[in-house]
């Protein structure tokens, strides 16, 4: 337990001296969310980073470790920790964003956590935060991308217990995705092979640089699919 809330300490530290990335006005694509899509930025390997490569262009990526979309107290929009604050107005094609872990892991510790995943999305997929954040941005013209969390099959981590809640998450946002064509859920509970540290960082929480790369290419695999293109 003392393990956890060292890891959660040193995120949310780190999360508070980051500025949220501007980007350029240019790109198609907006990449919002926590910790899973801002991790291993700073060696060039982010995920955000690796859908630049795979697509050729500008990803705009706003993703900040720590971010949540329910906070007890005032959180400032310009530090991004507030999920629905990195939205920026754009031509967007596409909003590319994950979220609702951190509301899970701190709002509830992942336990009997029923109210905090009503809170985010209703069992119907119709109401919550995360369909009327998506609302927002599809009311504007953009296609919206939401990805899931990794899994680690067979491995004890600090997060183990958030799996039963994720697996809630995950069915409702395909219930979401049933209900609009421009929203697209990408699920990524299958992706980590049984008992394989490699795609996570040594806490075992976060991606490690393949497992953001594993992660892009699921991403790219959907959006090509989605855009007609081949993979």
């Amino acid at each position: 337990m003392h393990r956890l809330f060292l890891i959660l300490s040193l995120a949310l530290l780190a999360a508070c001296g980051e500025a949220v990335p501007q980007g350029d006005a240019s790109s198609r694509i907006l990449l919002l969310g926590d910790s899973m899509m801002a991790w291993n930025r700073t060696s060039g390997r982010s995920v955000g980073q690796v859908l630049e490569a795979g697509t050729g262009e500008d990803v705009v990526d706003r993703s900040v470790i720590g971010a949540r979309y329910f906070w007890p107290l005032p959180v400032t929009g310009a530090a991004g920790m507030r999920l629905t604050a990195q939205y920026r107005d754009g031509d967007w094609d596409w909003v590319v964003l994950n979220g609702g872990g951190n509301d899970l892991l701190f709002g509830c510790a992942c336990s009997l956590c029923k109210g905090t995943v009503n809170r985010l999305i209703s069992e119907d997929g119709r109401s919550g935060a995360i369909p009327a954040f998506v609302k927002s941005m599809r009311d504007k013209g953009a296609r919206v991308l939401y990805v899931g969390y990794l899994r680690n099959p067979g491995l004890q981590s600090p997060v183990k217990g958030c799996g039963p809640a994720a697996n809630d998450l995950d069915a409702r946002l395909a219930r979401l995705d049933a209900l609009d064509p421009g929203f697209v859920f990408v699920p990524i509970a299958d992706l980590v092979p049984y008992r394989d540290r490699s795609y996570h960082d040594f806490d075992l929480v976060h991606p490690s640089p393949k497992g953001s790369r594993e992660i892009a290419l699921r991403i790219l695999q959907r959006l090509y699919a989605e855009e007609g293109k081949p993979g």
